[in-house]
């Protein structure tokens, strides 16, 4: 199963779809599973695909050995004339995120890895932050911070942060850069279920820790734009590895 840990130096591909109906979701599933049952492209580690839980949308969390082999993806015949139109076609929101693992945080008592997997009861957070380029480290410092209270946040599994590198959208079914301010930082956690992300997510200030309150104005201070869905994993695969390994 993938695991997120910033030793292992992969290239790191996040890529969120929102669409605007239910079966478009399931359509949107089946496409992913698809791509990700047959993938044998040169670099790729694994695929692991989730299916939005608060807004309808699904996110594929993707690892390559290096930026040559994910370019090397995106000139393809088969994605550039197949794979990126039929997602266009079905998507509302297109955002593909090539990040770098930077912190990968767990609560003491579950080890030090993070697996995602749909073999586990994860309620998974995606969020995406929008930062100005100087400000990028200190975000990512802030949010690695966080760890410190939050081991004593009920139902709080992990926390792993992302420095964005690069984000692409599409546009009449290609791809192209998505914004001219594309500095952005992604944190990815896991949590026991809806409610309790539900009461930290809501808890309101007067009953917060005071280190809470302190590093979520750092946090407030630093982010220009904010985006998060909760999903479920549903489906995963890595590629085959050599023998010995």
């Amino acid at each position: 199963m993938p695991f997120i840990n910033p030793e292992n130096g992969y290239l790191t591909v996040i890529n969120l779809f929102k669409t605007d109906l239910p079966e478009r979701v399931d359509t949107l599933v089946g496409e992913m599973r698809s791509i990700v049952d047959t993938a044998a492209f040169p670099g790729w580690v694994s695929s692991t695909v989730h299916r939005g839980r608060q807004k309808m949308g699904t996110a594929n969390f993707i690892q390559w050995r290096g930026k040559q082999d994910l370019e090397s993806r995106y000139q393809d015949d088969e994605f550039k004339h197949r794979t990126v139109p039929v997602f266009h076609e079905i998507s509302t929101f297109i955002r593909l995120m090539q990040t770098e693992v930077e912190i990968a945080q767990r609560h003491p008592a579950l080890g030090d890895v993070t697996e995602i997997s749909p073999d586990r009861d994860d309620y998974t957070v995606i969020e995406v932050l929008g930062v100005a380029s100087a400000d990028q480290r200190a975000l990512i410092s802030t949010l690695g911070s966080a760890h410190d209270w939050l081991v004593d946040v009920p139902g709080y599994r992990s926390q792993n942060v992302l420095r964005g590198i690069r984000s692409r959208g599409t546009q009449d079914g290609a791809l192209t850069a998505f914004g001219k301010d594309d500095d952005f930082v992604v944190v990815y956690s896991q949590w026991d279920g809806r409610e309790s992300y539900e009461a930290f997510r809501t808890m309101t200030e007067d009953k917060q820790l005071d280190a809470r309150r302190r590093n979520r104005a750092k946090r407030d201070s630093l982010t220009t734009a904010a985006d998060w869905n909760a999903y479920r994993v549903v489906h995963t695969r890595s590629a085959p590895q050599p023998a010995g390994v």
